[in-house]
């Protein structure tokens, strides 16, 4: 288990710990922070699309833009 793995095991492991107003305390403190929240919604995000097929990076260019055609 690496460094980060161990720091993430130990969190998780006192997170659950906690009652659940504490833990919703915390949650709370967490999605105020904007980096925080922001990691939050990436890392939801990646998952999320995580067993979506890929696509070529220009593909996905070419569709963002015809979007912000149709949008503007």
């Amino acid at each position: 288990m690496s460094a980060t793995e161990a720091t993430a095991e130990v969190f998780v492991t006192a997170f659950k710990s906690l009652k659940p107003r504490q833990r919703e305390a915390v949650l709370e403190r967490m999605l105020e922070d904007e980096d925080i929240s922001a990691d939050i919604a990436d890392t939801l995000t990646l998952e999320s699309r995580r067993h979506q097929p890929r696509q070529p990076f220009r593909q996905v260019m070419k569709d963002w833009a015809s979007r912000r055609e149709l949008a503007g």
